[in-house]
């Protein structure tokens, strides 16, 4: 009798095994994984071979990129859509869209919707970048993996109505693949060349994975960094914390634990840090008329909030002797 042989497994199959084998808990996202990971490796070749010798201008117009695109994320994706921290008028909602397509991130509606499930259920299995499943999880390894049951399912429950109703969204959404090919990599590139003459190679180096790469990995150290190390003045029972590191890279959005304990906020701090600076753009843009409708949390919450939950680090507003209790509370979640 001829024996059964098992048959062969399919490259799919051999890849869940291998999954499996690592003790993964959510799929590998293979495209995603390998686009990642070979973009990093081309830019590593890529700048070390082509990044120098550079112009001065090429290295100024590097950090205004990088300060555009992170105030891009700072300002407009985060405390603007998603947590409606102030209002815009046009002309400032368009150069925040510009900023957030140099940026070169998910869509909008992606990325509006992915927050406001972290901080609904920040950090447990329904948190699209939970920390507690470990720091390269967190930072960078949620990008290369499926999403879980539990975030598909919460993301279904999150209202995005005032991102899908508004038209000039729905038609950035619609075209941001276009829109992030031009602002992130082609027009940054080309400028240098047309500009000042830099040698494209040199160009590409700089705009396409010097800068991109450090603002995109500054932005993912809140979802990791500032979810492992730091204090808690404001709320010492939750994972979120105070990490200056943090705030440095990404302008500002360092002052975690106090965003999370204040998320309407438009400062996402208590205090004016001299690198708050998506705060200080925001100030400037009120101003001159730009932006209005500022929302922040008042001293009296603030301390009411620190005194009862926090870990007793000092805080920029004295404690009072007492609290009412009153406003001690914030139901709102964005």
């Amino acid at each position: 009798m001829e024996k059964a042989t098992k048959p062969d497994l399919s490259i799919s199959e051999i890849l869940r095994e291998f999954e499996k084998s690592l003790g993964f808990k959510n799929e590998i996202k293979w495209p995603s994984f390998i686009a990642i990971t070979l973009y990093h490796i081309i830019g590593v070749y890529w700048c070390y071979n082509y990044a120098f010798p550079v112009k001065w201008q090429t290295l100024v117009f590097a950090l205004i990129m990088y300060v555009a695109s992170g105030f891009g994320i700072t300002g407009g994706a985060h405390r603007l859509w998603t947590h409606r921290a102030f209002k815009v008028n046009t002309p400032l909602k368009l150069f925040f869209l510009l900023c957030f397509a140099s940026a070169g991130q998910n869509s909008l509606y992606q990325w509006v919707r992915d927050h406001r499930i972290h901080h609904k259920f920040s950090d447990t299995e329904a948190d699209p970048h939970n920390a507690n499943r470990g720091l390269f999880f967190s930072h960078i390894g949620w990008l290369m993996m499926k999403k879980n049951e539990e975030v598909l399912l919460r993301g279904k429950q999150i209202d995005m109505s005032d991102i899908t109703n508004d038209p000039i969204l729905r038609f950035y959404d619609r075209h941001f693949g276009l829109f992030k090919l031009i602002f992130c990599y082609a027009l940054p590139t080309m400028i240098g060349v047309w500009l000042w003459g830099e040698n494209w190679k040199c160009a590409v180096a700089w705009q396409c994975f010097i800068r991109f790469l450090s603002m995109f990995h500054s932005e993912l150290t809140v979802n990791s960094l500032a979810h492992t190390f730091g204090y808690k003045p404001y709320n010492k029972n939750i994972v979120p914390a105070e990490n200056r590191f943090v705030s440095i890279c990404t302008l500002g959005e360092g002052w975690h634990n106090y965003h999370h304990a204040f998320p309407f906020d438009y400062k996402a701090a208590e205090h004016f840090d001299f690198f708050n600076f998506g705060t200080w753009f925001i100030r400037f843009f009120e101003k001159i008329g730009w932006a209005y409708d500022l929302r922040e949390a008042t001293p009296e919450m603030i301390n009411a909030i620190a005194k009862r939950l926090g870990d007793g680090t000092p805080v920029h507003f004295p404690l009072p002797t007492e609290v009412s209790g009153e406003n001690d509370e914030t139901t709102l979640e964005y």
